[in-house]
């Protein structure tokens, strides 16, 4: 008999959780928060020009090979809450492993506090990995994930966070381009598949997500605080700090078209 409660209770508490959540993604569907008129969405920055893409990419091999060996083993499966639709799917079928273990209880604002985070046992099966993660243009680490999926699922568009003043810094980065992963204007729906190896995006004021595809696939975020010579290049808002990747996207492309139109007078 306690067994069944406990089951019953734990029912319950996930439709409550659920229908919170339908309730919560229905009012912000309604809500666009101001941003720099210069900023076009979906858009996202790539790093590919900030970090050493050869050497990523000959990491494919040897992560897919440790990943595939972990297929039986009970990993977290990737939840999302604040999804598109409000009854989205929100555990599509990848799993996550933490390199990095929070120091106390999980906040997913806190995951680019590098005090509140610290190196975990799954390190230990990724060492060239975070090898390579060493090399990224960071001051101080904190979360440290790698998403995968051996079958294919498409990731359902979401939101990270609904907060306009919080903004993460981090880089989400691919051995290859397998993965059909996308940003989505949620008032246009428009979508822009990244085709650099890897990006830092807003995930507030607009929406990401993965197509269906064949195959394996994986990718790595890892959240901290960048490094001050790249702080320097980015161009930051006056207000919603969230969109700060999106403007500095925004920004950079100004910049090259400028550059190109003066090259073509030239």
């Amino acid at each position: 008999m306690p067994q069944i409660v406990r089951r019953v209770r734990r029912k319950v508490s996930a439709t409550a959780k659920t229908m919170t959540e339908a309730a919560y993604i229905t009012v912000l569907n309604h809500v666009k928060f101001k941003v720099d008129p210069r900023i076009k969405y979906p858009s996202y920055k790539s790093f590919d020009e900030f970090i050493d893409v050869a050497r990523l990419k000959g990491l494919d091999q040897y992560l897919s090979e440790r990943l595939n060996a972990r297929l039986e083993r009970q990993d977290d499966a990737f939840y999302t809450s604040l999804t598109q639709k409000p009854f989205g799917k929100r555990t599509p079928g990848s799993k996550t492993i933490n390199l990095t273990k929070a120091k106390r209880s999980y906040n997913y604002k806190d995951v680019n506090d590098p005090d509140l985070w610290e190196i975990g046992e799954e390190a230990k099966e990724f060492p060239l990995l975070l090898d390579f993660v060493r090399t990224l243009p960071f001051k101080r680490m904190a979360r440290i994930v790698i998403m995968y999926d051996f079958f294919g699922n498409a990731i359902t568009a979401h939101r990270d966070h609904p907060l306009k003043e919080l903004c993460h810094e981090f880089i989400w980065f691919r051995t290859n381009l397998r993965k059909p992963f996308y940003l989505l204007n949620p008032w246009t729906n428009e979508k822009e598949y990244v085709q650099s190896y890897s990006a830092w995006f807003d995930t507030v004021n607009q929406l990401h997500g993965a197509d269906k595809h064949e195959g394996p696939s994986f990718t790595m975020r890892v959240d901290g605080l960048f490094s001050d010579e790249l702080r320097k290049q980015i161009t930051t808002p006056s207000y919603n700090l969230a969109s700060t990747a999106a403007l500095w996207a925004a920004t950079s492309r100004s910049a090259r078209a400028a550059s190109a139109t003066r090259s073509n007078k030239g």
